[in-house]
């Protein structure tokens, strides 16, 4: 029984975290491409194109959201949508709910990306502050998830808030900077790494694959966990960088093979800017 509840206990944290890494490797490639073919066409506005994938991105975010609630509440230990049970009307598996909150505010936020592109009388920016709301519930949730819980149980829950909080944030920038690559690139980041970190909280907390367990009382594994918090933001950082670079020498290849110019780095502008400058000294020692 100890086996499976530990068990039951990663998969808790394996599913979101799945599902936070899987939109923060999607978001490290939308975004470059997004703004990398705005530079190459020059054009201040989205496309059409981009404009429907946002659409299905909040259909696939509204499945995602069924199914960890559905997760949370019909697993065998569930509370199969019981909230309190017996004639003391105790509290049933309220982790669970907790679980099943935060999917529901990410299915909402869905919905809301839906409407955006679906509709005209959706005031834009709406879709963004759905999304910080949510993100910034998740984040209440999880303060109070492990309140009087063992110190590294806490302390490794903390770190999540770290970027929770920044995220949501960010996002809610996001609400009066639309299409800022340097928010929506941040925005990856910090989803990247709450996907790998909900990972790393299932298996330091539950040893899903056996091994010896984490001691609770030495302050030697908070100040690992801390600096592999860190380890995991720059990883982050490192699949943004090479994502970024991708997206860019793709989108080189596709217009040198349409046999269109390429985007340029500004090099060629610098020289030609120098040389200009230098004939029009020549022509004022001429004269």
């Amino acid at each position: 029984s100890e086996e499976v509840d530990r068990m039951a206990n990663f998969k808790g944290h394996a599913l979101p975290g799945s599902f936070f890494l899987l939109f923060g490797l999607w978001w490290s490639v939308k975004y470059p491409l997004q703004y990398l073919s705005q530079k190459l066409n020059k054009k201040s506005h989205r496309t059409h194109y981009f404009q429907r994938v946002d659409a299905i991105e909040g259909g696939i975010k509204i499945f995602f959201s069924l199914v960890g609630m559905l997760a949370e509440q019909f697993v065998p230990d569930g509370p199969h949508l019981y909230l309190f049970s017996g004639e003391r009307r105790d509290w049933v598996k309220l982790m669970n709910w907790q679980h099943s909150t935060m999917y529901l505010f990410y299915g909402l936020s869905g919905l809301v990306d839906v409407l955006t592109w679906t509709s005209q009388l959706v005031p834009r920016g709406l879709d963004r502050l759905m999304l910080a709301v949510a993100v910034f519930v998740e984040g209440c949730l999880f303060y109070y998830h492990v309140l009087h819980r063992p110190v590294l149980d806490q302390h490794i829950h903390s770190l999540l808030l770290v970027v929770i909080f920044a995220g949501a944030g960010s996002i809610l920038l996001e609400v009066f900077l639309r299409d800022n690559i340097v928010l929506e690139m941040f925005r990856a980041c910090m989803t990247i790494v709450q996907g790998t970190w909900f990972w790393q909280i299932g298996v330091v907390l539950f040893q899903p694959w056996g091994g010896p367990v984490w001691d609770e009382n030495d302050h030697s594994n908070i100040m690992f966990l801390t600096m592999c918090f860190f380890w995991h933001w720059a990883a982050a950082v490192a699949i943004l960088a090479v994502n970024y670079t991708l997206a860019y020498c793709c989108l080189q290849r596709f217009r040198r093979g349409s046999g269109e110019p390429y985007i340029s780095l500004g090099v060629r502008q610098k020289k030609c800017d120098s040389s200009s400058q230098a004939a029009f000294l020549n022509g004022s020692d001429e004269e």
